[in-house]
């Protein structure tokens, strides 16, 4: 279960829910019939209805596969938003809370013999069952308890128990909770990002480092510089040629890897052989969102980085060591 444990950690999941759903979510924990009984049917909602097991199949189904849009579209119009600003890591990061797993999957779905839907999340390490039980409808607010567990797991001796709400939204269920976490993803989304900034600014100095390595391989095989980085990115068709030489990916061919542009300049007139020198350079994509230091890799090779508020960085900056 160790697999499981380790999706759920990460910035804001301890927040508390509003005053005005505390109550409601201990009553919900309460009350709400547990994944192999037979609660009382929700108003308005069969098997094949949109009600709010439905809805939350398709979310588990969603957060399953890391599949952004399909998630996005089970937001309510505040959240969604924010979760559209979000960097991908982030979203990602909030898709894998659901799941507890680190891997995006498979998912498939069926029902347990009352009828409650169950769905299973395949990745190549573990696959997880998420049971569904019956929905406690408030109103215009439902709270449904989980059970997630190691598909191996027969006797749910290590199961996890959440429940999640929802509310209804120009007349479609949406995501309200994950336990005690309430989706106010506008309030959350700065300190999500916060958390972020340490994992881009460290993949934006790999990226770099990836730049510089494909540089030279591209130098020592073409005995110059590559005019731009699409030189470096992967062929359209064929094989790899001077044009698009296969040694980054499509991101850092077209100068943006998570959060970060990726700048590529010649020093100098000359771009034969090794006298020939260039600079590289990081900028946040969004300063104080996906980043706040900028980062310079100077004509020798050395790193710098300062926080220039978002602008392009250059040697005069402190060294990284």
């Amino acid at each position: 279960m160790n697999a499981l444990k380790s999706g759920i950690r990460g910035p804001g999941i301890l927040v508390g829910c509003a005053m005005l759903f505390t109550a409601a979510c201990a009553f919900a924990q309460e009350s709400s019939s547990k994944p192999g009984e037979t609660p009382a049917r929700v108003p308005g909602e069969t098997s094949s209805s949109g009600g709010p097991s439905a809805a939350l199949k398709t979310v588990l189904s969603a957060a399953c596969s890391q599949n952004q849009a399909e998630f996005g579209r089970f937001l309510t119009a505040r959240s969604k938003e924010a979760f559209l600003r979000m960097t991908a890591q982030a979203r990602i990061a909030l898709m894998k809370r659901f799941v507890l797993l680190n891997e995006p999957g498979k998912a498939t779905a069926s029902a347990n013999p009352a009828g409650r839907p169950i769905i299973r999340c395949q990745t190549p390490d573990v696959t997880t069952e998420m049971q569904i039980g019956g929905a406690d409808l408030r109103d215009n607010v439902a709270f449904l308890p989980l059970e997630l567990r190691n598909a191996t797991d027969t006797t749910a001796s290590d199961a996890h128990q959440i429940t999640l709400g929802l509310v209804r939204e120009d007349g479609d269920w949406k995501l309200l909770s994950l336990g005690l976490l309430l989706l106010d993803l506008p309030a959350l989304e700065v300190e999500w990002d916060s958390a972020e900034i340490d994992s881009t600014e460290k993949s934006a100095i790999a990226a770099l480092a990836k730049v510089a390595g494909a540089v030279e391989a591209y130098r020592n095989k073409y005995l110059r510089l590559p005019a731009s980085l699409a030189n470096l990115g992967p062929p359209v068709h064929g094989a790899a040629n001077g044009e698009s030489a296969g040694l980054v990916d499509s991101d850092l061919a077209n100068g943006i890897k998570n959060g970060y542009t990726i700048r590529y300049v010649i020093v100098g007139a000359n771009t034969v052989g090794a006298p020939a020198k260039y600079e590289l350079a990081a900028t946040p994509l969004q300063y104080g969102r996906t980043g706040r230091r900028s980062f310079f890799r100077d004509s020798n090779g050395g790193l710098h980085a300062a926080d220039r508020g978002g602008a392009v960085g250059s040697e005069a900056d402190p060294k990284v060591e």
